[in-house]
């Protein structure tokens, strides 16, 4: 057994002094000098960046006031944009009977296939936003002033007079006599709903007993004027004639109505270039003296280019 000796904790090679036991040659070296080193100065700190008026809730203050002024200018622009456009300066009317012409509808070939009064549409687009007629009652009441020009020139009809008539009759098919805007023309032209007068019993209009059967008023004891222009049952069948091509006449079409209101304007021969012969046609649709001025005042503004009063 090897004996251990906890105690003995010299390394071998040493003696008891610590100095070493063999024999080595004295170090030449010399040590190397000691530099001096100058002590570091102390870790400076970072200086905190200076936020000043950007920096922190500064920053926040600025983003919240840009916002605030881009969202004013906004709601000022948008206040511009959608501001009323400002009233169109009207101009007196004359009290001349007749009234003056409007300007005139282009020629167009009347007797083309289809609806004919479209090849009105851009002459009629700038009158309707001037004057408040409906596009289709504007195209309408040319189409049938180029009729009576090609084949009636002696009557010397205008379409502003067959506006006037449309204004007091039922505001072009938009009155239906209880209701402003209770009806309206559709893309045809046809009134949607249709519009039937009162019952002509003797109440607040004259007697005009049954004469359809109430095949076209819908009513078998009296009858019923119809449509944007208001044909009895009687005048209808009188005068009424197709002329937006569909192969029907009807009192509720714009253009069947207005082209049939030039057949009963210029029968007998009637020349309404003239004080007596405009006066006798407008009364061959109502002898209220009322009525014929009312119809004379509406054309008259129509050939201003403006809307009729309180329109």
């Amino acid at each position: 057994m090897s004996n251990k000796n906890p105690g003995n904790r010299n390394p071998a090679g040493r003696n008891q002094s610590g100095k070493s036991t063999s024999h080595r040659k004295p170090s030449t070296r010399h040590p190397a000098p000691q530099r001096k080193v100058s002590p570091l100065p102390p870790p400076q700190r970072s200086p905190r960046p200076n936020k000043g008026l950007l920096g922190g809730c500064g920053i926040i203050v600025v983003i919240a006031a840009l916002l605030t002024i881009i969202a004013l200018v906004g709601f000022l622009v948008s206040g511009w944009a959608n501001r009323p456009a400002p009233e169109q300066e009207r101009v007196p009317i004359p009290a001349d009977v007749p009234p003056a012409a409007a300007q005139p509808a282009p020629d167009i070939n009347i007797h083309g296939d289809g609806r004919t009064a479209l090849l009105l549409m851009d002459w009629a687009r700038p009158i309707s936003g001037a004057t408040g007629i409906p596009l289709q009652a504007v195209m309408a009441y040319g189409n049938a002033e180029v009729i009576a020009r090609q084949s009636r020139p002696e009557c010397g009809m205008t379409w502003n007079t067959l506006a006037g008539l449309g204004y007091v009759e039922t505001m072009h098919g938009t009155y239906d006599g209880k209701k402003h805007g209770a009806a309206s023309l559709n893309d045809e032209g046809f009134v949607d709903p249709e519009i039937f007068g009162p019952q002509l019993n003797g109440g607040q209009f004259a007697v005009v007993k049954d004469t359809d059967k109430g095949e076209m008023d819908g009513d078998p004891d009296f009858d019923r004027a119809m449509g944007p222009l208001q044909f009895i049952p009687e005048s209808w069948g009188r005068y009424g004639v197709d002329a937006n091509g569909d192969g029907e006449n009807s009192p509720q079409n714009i253009d069947d109505a207005a082209a049939s209101a030039v057949r009963l304007l210029c029968d007998h021969e009637r020349d309404l270039k003239t004080p007596e012969g405009w006066t006798q046609a407008i009364s061959s649709y109502n002898m209220s003296q009322e009525y014929v001025l009312n119809v004379r005042d509406a054309a008259a503004h129509y050939a201003l280019n403006q809307p009729p009063e309180g329109y």
